[in-house]
């Protein structure tokens, strides 16, 4: 059926209607995401609409790539209406074939959209959101105004002796320089004995470069420096192992970043969390094309239009529900990565299997 002629009409009319869909959402999203970005940042000195319009663009793969699951399931239902409009799938059912023979065509198209997320818009997303947030530092940077990370953790360093936890609002990845920097430095007995605030802190080979530098002793009044070092033992392979987010690790770079943070010590959960969510993610595009193949069996032309309309959505709400928590159990570590991501996909497969059978074979 796949290789047939009908298979590859139908083939060709779910890729015809995913293109226009990918058109019509990315449009949507590059007009908000433009209009947020304005609204944040026209203030800045350095801003300018060309450069907006850029980073606006560059974000678009990675909202999208969150859409995707939905959006497939909105495909497969608009393109099994369209034909079933058309009196397409009552001919094609008259002519004996069966539903698991006329959805081949759809299920194949959602596994290469899949194929295509995972290996075009997954690096496109990748290096767009480290382009995009290192220009959005850079204004920020020239305009005195730092933007807090709320993924930059603090870290806590032992070098010489010296107990100290280092803090920052912005981290830029390509300088290994922190921005609006704090460091409190611990005595034996735990108590503070030095505060240190920085405008920039750049780690060096063995140590931190501050730049701009106030401190504050419990035995002396605040000085004010221009320039101050502070021992440590991180490596700059570590700094930025540990600050890498993983939604901006493209998935062919997913395992050896994972391989690299284990030597390092770090947690993994949240970069073994994403390259299972977007290894399964052809099959979780399929799980949704038998969702939608299951509406198209008892369709009439015009009165359950509606009715599909709404389950559609309530369906795609619920898998991003789902998702956002998996992805959180999963990163957390709460439940293994492994399974917090396959678990959804495997019942979804199962369900939209179960339904297919229950209406096509009782």
């Amino acid at each position: 059926m796949l290789f047939s002629t009908l298979g590859r009409y139908f083939f060709k009319r779910y890729l015809i209607t995913a293109m226009w869909f990918f058109l019509g959402v990315s449009a949507i999203i590059f007009l908000a995401d433009f209009s947020e970005t304005n609204r944040r940042m026209s203030a800045l000195a350095s801003y300018t609409l060309y450069g907006a319009l850029g980073m606006t663009a560059m974000r678009v793969p990675s909202i999208l790539q969150q859409t995707i699951p939905t959006l497939s399931l909105f495909i497969g239902m608009t393109t099994l209406i369209a034909l079933n409009r058309r009196s397409e799938l009552v001919v094609t059912r008259a002519a004996g074939l069966s539903v698991w023979q006329f959805a081949m065509p759809f299920v194949a198209g959602a596994f290469l959209l899949g194929i295509f997320t995972v290996g075009v818009i997954s690096p496109l997303s990748a290096w767009g959101l480290k382009q995009s947030t290192s220009l959005e530092s850079t204004w920020r940077e020239t305009s005195g105004q730092a933007r807090a990370s709320n993924f930059l953790p603090w870290i806590r360093q032992i070098s010489d002796g010296d107990d100290t936890i280092i803090g920052a609002k912005s981290f830029q990845q390509d300088t290994l320089t922190m921005v609006d920097v704090v460091l409190f430095h611990f005595d034996k007995d735990a108590r503070v004995i030095l505060r240190q605030d920085a405008a920039t802190a750049k780690l060096e080979n063995g140590y931190w470069l501050l730049n701009n530098v106030l401190e504050t002793r419990s035995d002396a009044p605040p000085a004010r420096i221009e320039t101050a070092q502070v021992r440590t033992n991180i490596k700059q392979e570590f700094l930025q192992e540990s600050l890498e987010k993983p939604e901006n690790v493209a998935f062919f770079d997913l395992s050896a970043k994972i391989e690299i943070a284990r030597s390092f010590g770090i947690s993994t959960k949240g970069l073994e969390t994403q390259f299972h969510s977007l290894l399964s993610l052809p099959l979780l595009l399929v799980a949704m094309t038998l969702i939608a193949s299951t509406v198209s069996l008892k369709f009439s032309r015009i009165a359950q239009s509606r009715s599909v309309i709404l389950g559609g959505i309530v369906c795609g709400f619920v898998l991003y529900v789902v998702t956002v928590l998996v992805k959180a159990f999963g990163s957390s570590g709460v439940v293994p990565p492994f399974v917090a991501v396959w678990i959804p996909v495997i019942v979804a497969m199962a369900l939209g299997a179960t339904i297919l059978l229950h209406q096509e074979d009782g």
